[in-house]
């Protein structure tokens, strides 16, 4: 039976429940964008302050599915900040375009739910439901837009790589399950460091299959191939959702999943990575984690050169990103959630940031997604081209931008678990990706005619974009306070 105490661990997901069902409501009531991006904000924000109030009872292990403690408030912290964001963007976007639009935000809301459940996933139960609770409105966020035929098409293969990739983290789960007898977490790192005989053969094959399925939501090479096209078609706020979002929640489930392989036996086990890719006691599955992050790290950037689309561009980008945050996550123990978290914060935050210009300068027809689109903007636009010519160069690392001290800690935690040749790629592959992040600046400052009048921007969006451009450039100078909270969330994780 649930205590009180666990419901005052759960307040966050009822907050956000609660909300999904309050804008339900009130669409029935009344249909007014207005208020529904008020209320949907104002649950977020609700659900973003009841953290600390959960964090009285942290950490609590609610049933056998979810474990709330700091790691999990902190990933849901993040999450939601995130999410807010989205609905921000989102009404700039929606609100020049004719048609229903309150019901995204019902849909915004489930997804953060599962995103949420997420991050306190301690059962393969709850891993599923919540990632099929995160997934299921998505197919509807990417087709939003039914008068247009690329939302329409990027929904469709959101479906059906989601549902590949859902059968085979079952059919994982399953063949772990069949093995080990259990879907807890903390039970599989148990057995698995125990000495009794296994089924190795089924539990090897279930690892590679849910590597499989993870590998397609993060868009990792050899699964990337469906993120450009809908990173494309998408509506450009659904954009900036999967990328952040979706991944951070993932990232926070595998990261948890990591901190289980801290028993040294399990590192001989070598069936989560905790040891580091060169160790020759390192087993396949490691080995097969550094080589999608290698393969990831070249892809991407190499891919992202040939583009002409700036979203195919951020989307290329993404997957370079993500291959180089497994480069820390194939580092030991704590540091690595320490590195993966930090880099994540900051991948939040420039992410959101470059999305939201895509967002504020799109037109009711169409996205402004061509390079074309950002030729001159400086002259029309100097604070919008500014903001993004920062979040860009952050994204390459540059000094000065949170990018950099992210790209930092990945290569501290690379070299400290003597990752030289991952952290070698991922020198040279940042290196690279300077010029294509160059090739957008240097249009931005190009002196040229504008190709399209530009949209109205609100007081709103305009006042966001511009506090993501400070929180970039604060954890580009100081980062000092982020790096303390994520240290003291990374000493209670387990």
């Amino acid at each position: 039976m649930m205590q009180p105490a666990d419901f005052t661990a759960l307040l966050p997901f009822l907050i956000i429940t609660a909300t999904s069902v309050a804008v339900m409501l009130l669409i029935a009531v009344v249909r007014s964008h207005r208020w529904t991006v008020g209320l949907t904000t104002l649950g977020l924000t609700a659900a973003f302050f009841s953290l600390f109030i959960s964090l009285r009872v942290a950490p609590r292990q609610v049933t056998p599915l979810l474990l709330v403690d700091r790691y999990a408030l902190f990933y849901i912290g993040l999450i939601v900040a995130g999410a807010a964001a989205v609905a921000l963007f989102s009404y700039d976007y929606f609100e020049k375009k004719e048609g229903r639009r309150e019901e995204f935000y019902v849909l915004l809301l489930v997804a953060t739910l599962g995103a949420a459940v997420l991050a306190s996933s301690s059962h393969f139960a709850s891993f599923f439901l919540g990632l099929e609770t995160l997934s299921i409105p998505l197919f509807a966020m990417n087709a939003y837009l039914p008068d247009r035929k690329r939302p329409l098409e990027a929904g469709i293969k959101y479906l059906i790589l989601a549902a590949v990739s859902s059968a085979f983290l079952l059919f994982g789960m399953a063949l772990i399950y069949a093995a080990l007898g259990t879907m807890s977490f903390r039970r599989i790192a148990s057995l698995l460091a125990g000495d009794q005989p296994m089924e190795t053969i089924l539990i090897l094959s279930g690892a590679v299959l849910i590597l499989t399925g993870v590998g397609f939501k993060l868009s990792l090479v050899p699964f990337h191939l469906w993120t450009p096209d809908v990173y494309e078609g998408a509506p450009a706020p659904v954009t900036a959702f999967i990328a952040t979002v979706s991944k951070g929640a993932m990232f926070a489930l595998l990261l948890r999943a990591q901190v289980a392989a801290v028993n040294p036996t399990l590192q001989t086990a070598a069936l989560i990575p905790s040891a580091a890719a060169g160790d020759p006691a390192a087993g396949p599955i490691v080995f097969l984690i550094a080589l999608i992050a290698a393969a990831s790290m070249i892809a991407g950037n190499f891919l992202a050169l040939l583009q002409s689309n700036v979203k195919r561009i951020l989307a290329y980008s993404s997957i370079a990103q993500m291959g180089y945050i497994l480069v820390a996550f194939l580092a030991a123990g704590r540091f690595a959630v320490e590195t993966v978290t930090f880099y994540l914060v900051t991948y939040f935050v420039t992410t959101l940031g470059a999305f939201g210009v895509v967002t504020l300068l799109s037109h009711p027809d169409r996205e402004a997604d061509q390079i074309d689109d950002y030729r001159g903007l400086f002259w029309r636009r100097p604070l919008l081209a500014g903001i993004f010519t920062a979040m860009l160069l952050s994204l390459a690392g540059l000094p000065l931008t949170a990018g950099f001290v992210g790209k930092f800690y990945l290569v501290a935690a690379g070299a400290a678990s003597a990752l030289w040749t991952l952290v070698f790629i991922l020198v040279i592959t940042s290196g690279i990706s300077v010029f294509y992040y160059l090739r957008v600046i240097v249009a931005l400052f190009a002196n040229a005619e504008p190709a399209a009048p530009i949209a109205s921007i609100s007081f709103l969006g305009r006042g966001l974009i511009i506090v993501l451009a400070g929180l970039l450039i604060w954890l580009g100078t100081y980062p000092t306070p982020l790096i303390r909270i994520v240290q003291a969330m990374a000493a209670g994780v387990g």
